[in-house]
């Protein structure tokens, strides 16, 4: 996924619960969005989840394909 395209769908996503990211590898990491990094020099832009059992997984942007909330909107 473009850089521009997951930072946008992962903002109003920041800090909430029960959210999926899937890979380019077909791996699935559900669970918090902790931070995205996107400016540090030298570094991939990528987000860090943090799953039900702690662990912290790092995550590039680019190997994103689907990012899904899975957090009812109450409508």
């Amino acid at each position: 996924m473009e850089v521009t395209k997951a930072l946008a769908a992962l903002q109003p996503l920041y800090g909430k619960d029960n959210v999926e990211i899937v890979t380019d590898n077909g791996s699935r990491v559900r669970g918090i969005v902790r931070s995205m990094k996107t400016t540090q020099a030298l570094t991939t832009p990528s987000v860090k989840m943090e799953r039900a059992d702690g662990e912290i997984v790092k995550i590039p942007f680019t190997n994103i394909i689907k990012i899904i909330d899975h957090n009812h909107s109450g409508k």
